[in-house]
């Protein structure tokens, strides 16, 4: 007779570890909520005397006034753009642009001002041209023009310049040079190991239904996002910066104009929301201004991440800094000529 040894009962390391856990609180996200509101009801007199400051109120209207002079062209902005990632499928502008990439890269850029969108939706297009065949200097302008200069873009530009109509001209005639200039950059200077070919995208294989929403979701969390912080910096800059630094700033042409446009890179809004922000810094002239503009939709930290994850990392440091110069560049150019 065979005598088999029973095996061991398993050992639950769980217990062993909750043994030697000391026992305490354990926060959770209800608790960390209950937490909260008792310290915002315990502290209701001071939040409320803050929230009553001369300052408090200033920096309240501005930032209440960004938001909701922005939201509705940010919506509108984000549903067309879904529609377009949607339903207009990326084998349209392959047909539509001539063979010769030095005639596609401007007929790129002029698309950009029929086809609303937010530069989040520029850079996942601009590679499914790319894919599908379409020459990289004609999918890069329309990578920098298409967030830049189209319909919503310009209509919220001129709402929110109401007194500088020229302000629409100019943001159009810049944004367009720069498109079409680092297109036929790229098509001169530009190799094929610094562009990395695009992959495909994760929500292929999808009903159209699901990626639109899934599209819609995205933008508007991301571009709400941005929204909310720009109109933060931007109601900061008016209530609690001395007037004295930014008149001195101001003052200054060339100051001026880098400080905006680097501001543009740091704050990341979304194009159809940024023309209010930048509109509520009147002490800055409409050149500075400009270039907040017209580097804002082309090179900022979410485009360039989106840029790495789309295109290389090689392509993105390349791209983005001659991208940033020349949107400078044309904008005071510009601006001398216009405004």
């Amino acid at each position: 007779m065979t005598i088999t040894k029973a095996a061991p009962p398993p050992v639950d390391h769980r217990d062993a570890e909750d043994r030697r856990a000391p026992r305490g609180w354990q926060f959770n996200s209800p608790l960390v909520l209950t937490m909260l509101l008792l310290l915002v009801v315990a502290a209701q007199g001071p939040i409320r005397r803050a929230l009553s400051a001369p300052v408090m109120q200033s920096w309240m209207t501005v930032f209440v006034a960004v938001v909701i002079q922005a939201l509705p062209f940010l919506v509108l902005g984000v549903l067309l753009s879904a529609v377009i990632a949607v339903f207009v499928p990326p084998s349209f502008f392959a047909r539509a642009l001539p063979s010769r990439p030095a005639l596609a890269v401007p007929v790129a850029g002029m698309a950009g001002a029929v086809l609303p969108g937010c530069e989040c939706a520029s850079v996942p297009v601009a590679g499914a041209l790319v894919r599908r065949g379409v020459a990289p200097a004609a999918a890069l302008a329309f990578l920098l023009s298409a967030p830049a200069i189209n319909p919503i873009v310009l209509t919220a530009t001129a709402i929110a310049f109401p007194r500088d109509p020229e302000m629409v001209l100019a943001r159009f005639v810049a944004s367009l040079l720069v498109a079409c200039a680092m297109g036929w950059l790229w098509q001169r200077l530009g190799r094929s190991d610094w562009l990395r070919p695009p992959d495909r995208p994760a929500h292929d294989g999808l009903g159209r239904g699901a990626v639109f929403w899934g599209s819609v979701r995205h933008d508007v969390m991301h571009a709400g996002g941005f929204l909310v912080v720009g109109a933060m910096a931007a109601a900061t800059l008016k209530a609690v910066v001395p007037a004295s630094w930014l008149h001195a700033a101001a003052g200054n042409p060339v100051v001026s104009v880098l400080a905006l446009a680097i501001l543009a890179v740091l704050l990341s809004i979304c194009s159809e929301a940024d023309a209010f922000v930048v509109a509520s810094l009147t002490q800055f002239s409409l050149t500075a201004r400009l270039a907040f503009l017209v580097v804002g939709p082309m090179i900022d930290l979410k485009l360039f991440a989106m840029q790495v994850g789309t295109f290389g990392r090689g392509f993105a440091l390349r791209f983005a800094p001659a991208t940033f110069a020349l949107a400078i560049l044309m904008s005071v150019l510009v601006g001398a000529v216009l405004l």
